[in-house]
């Protein structure tokens, strides 16, 4: 190898991976809200104030919550005993999780190729090779998703995963075995969803081994055996119970096969490279799992089952694997140009991501269009609003305001384990639509008395002129905090 091919096949792969780590950093420095954040930050504020029984992160009622996790309770339990604020131990986690995600890669990437070059192009594969449209959702790991989900739970559920399939492969004795049956157990109970990516994988090593006989068998069932006795012994919510949540979370998810040309034509460079692993080998491992997680998504996509678009993943990233260990193999130009142009169009079609590192002030024009303005959290009402007050307020402050440690009347996402959810949807949509005149005096202060509700958060006209309710002061974006007079 020529010092020239050392450089391009080796030290850029390596250079671009560490700039993506950094742009990584920086963003968790700033820590951009929009989305879920607000919900993992209250499940922090339950579990500090109460480890063993924290009850519904969002609403004041005695539930369990799948957020109660083996990655959240240990976070919780450090912002207990710290002092430190959630969105602190947030950060701590995101770099905990990021960097078990780095090194899951690498060590995932190691055992399909001994390149020194197929980790960081592996790296590089998995955060790039998407699409030209910004799409982000929890368990994908576009760098535009990933800045801003890297403080979820999926993050470290997707590095776990990773590690995985890693012992998989290399398992041998009894303890390995059993020990990748609880691995695979934590990683259902910290992020369902990519829990199945990981099983999927898990079940392609399987498939795809060489020497998979009856002793093999016999300790994958033990492995198994054991990661459901983990699964129903937690204590904090029934995972099984999940199970009857999928039809309610469908509607949820049906953009996710929408605008699949737009978000994820790139992938087709790994796919071709699939093919090329496929004629050499029909139980290659990549192949395999490519193919259990289009089966997937293709059923859920034929049923209506639109959750099942979660799956999505266990479709790109052996795609991203497998066209990253084809260039760090064979080093052909031709993989290599291409493999290079579509990193190029990957980092133009998320470059919006350095906006959440440096701020929209500090980006050229061009790169300013790109950039997604964060939320704004609800920090401003914490002078008046103590921890466990209740907040009557409409779905999107709801998303946000139990950040702070206050409940909302209804939850601002969907909750399997809350039975009254309807109810308290239908008091809050009441509270708002009533007119201010005539009986909605009393339909409010009824519904105050039934939710224990002693402020509200509301803009514009909705509950201006009340007179139970106080101006207290007024916030970002029009909105109003108003105490419960009445």
């Amino acid at each position: 190898m020529t010092g020239r091919s050392a450089l391009t096949r080796t030290v850029l792969p390596q250079a671009g991976a560490a700039l993506v780590l950094l742009l990584l950093v920086l963003v968790v420095v700033r820590l951009p809200w929009i989305g879920d954040l607000g919900m993992h930050a209250a499940t922090l504020q339950r579990l500090r104030h109460d480890l063993l029984h924290p009850g519904n992160p969002l609403v004041d009622a005695d539930t369990p919550s799948p957020y109660y996790s083996p990655w959240t309770v240990p976070l919780g339990w450090l912002a207990g005993v710290t002092g430190f604020s959630v969105f602190t131990v947030l950060r701590i986690g995101a770099v905990v999780s990021l960097a078990v995600l780095v090194w899951g890669v690498w060590r995932y990437a190691r055992t399909l190729s001994a390149r020194p070059a197929v980790p960081p192009l592996a790296l590089l594969a998995l955060v790039l090779l998407w699409g030209t449209t910004e799409f982000s959702w929890s368990g994908f790991l576009g760098l535009h998703s990933l800045a801003l989900t890297v403080a979820y739970p999926s993050v470290l559920a997707l590095g776990l995963a990773f590690h995985l399939w890693t012992w998989l492969t290399r398992a041998r004795g009894w303890g390995a075995w059993l020990g990748c049956g609880v691995l695979w157990a934590v990683i259902l109970l910290v992020h369902q969803y990519s829990g199945i990516v990981a099983s999927l994988g898990a079940l392609a090593v399987v498939i795809g081994a060489r020497h998979a006989g009856r002793r093999v068998w016999a300790r994958v069932a033990g492995g198994l055996a054991l990661g459901v006795a983990v699964l129903w012994v937690w204590p904090y919510y029934d995972i099984f119970a999940l199970f009857g949540a999928g039809d309610g979370m469908d509607e949820v998810h049906r953009s996710l096969y929408r605008d699949l040309w737009a978000r994820y034509w790139l992938v087709l460079v790994g796919v071709a490279a699939l093919v090329v692993r496929w004629r050499r080998d029909r139980r290659d491992v990549l192949v395999l799992f490519f193919a259990l997680g289009l089966l997937v998504f293709a059923a859920g996509w034929v049923s209506g089952h639109w959750s099942w678009g979660r799956v999505l993943p266990a479709v790109v990233i052996p795609a991203q694997l497998a066209v990253a260990v084809e260039v760090g193999e064979t080093g052909r130009r031709v993989w290599a140009g291409v493999l290079g142009v579509a990193l190029v169009v990957g980092v133009w079609g998320q470059v919006g991501v350095l906006g959440f590192a440096v701020g929209r002030e500090a980006l050229p024009g061009v790169l300013a269009e790109r950039y997604r303005e964060p939320w704004e959290g609800y920090g401003w009402i914490t002078p008046w609003v103590g921890y466990g007050d209740v907040v009557m307020a409409r779905e999107f402050p709801s998303r946000l305001i139990p950040a702070t440690g206050a409940y909302t009347v209804a939850p601002g996402y969907t909750d399997f384990f809350l039975d009254d959810e309807g109810e308290r949807v239908g008091a809050v949509r009441r509270y708002f639509s009533v007119g201010v005149e005539g009986v909605s005096g009393s339909v409010r202060r009824g519904i105050e008395r039934e939710y224990g509700v002693r402020w509200v958060v509301d803009r514009g006209v909705g509950v201006r002129g009340d007179e139970g309710l106080r101006v207290v002061r007024r916030g970002p974006g029009g909105w109003v905090l108003y105490a419960v007079v009445g």
